[in-house]
């Protein structure tokens, strides 16, 4: 396994999940995280609890640790250039009330914004930015 200590972890097929990596993406000028889809044995690799893969969730692993639903997408909003990093104070709230909104989106996620046939293929110009994607 390599060194990569932020790397987040999506539903390869989702288009709403795509929108997001794309979103991360332009707002992480340091090239700080590292993706993967879900569907992907780097996710079998990193993810060895397979609860994790069966998550209507994005998954962060930081530094070794694991973080889903709403602790995932505001830990990663916190270290993203601009007004998004201001998102993470959200993380008062406990987690059962943000998982709420976050569960319900994830449920519908399919229904409002649809999905792909198989995982995305990264333009050349950000391929790097993605775990063994040959």
């Amino acid at each position: 396994m390599s060194t990569h200590n932020h790397i987040i972890f999506f539903d390869g097929v989702c288009n709403l999940c795509n929108g997001a990596v794309n979103f991360i993406i332009d707002r992480d000028p340091g090239k700080l995280f590292k993706f993967a889809p879900l569907q992907s044995e780097e996710a079998n690799i990193y993810l060895s609890n397979e609860s994790y893969k069966k998550l209507n969730s994005i998954v962060y692993y930081q530094n070794g640790k694991i973080h889903t639903k709403s602790s995932a997408a505001l830990r990663i909003g916190k270290r993203l250039a601009g007004p998004i990093k201001l998102v993470y104070v959200l993380l008062l709230v406990p987690p059962f009330i943000r998982n709420i909104v976050y569960d319900f989106i994830a449920r519908n996620r399919y229904k409002w914004f649809g999905k792909k046939d198989s995982c995305r293929l990264p333009e050349p110009e950000i391929k790097e930015r993605f775990l063994k994607m040959d």
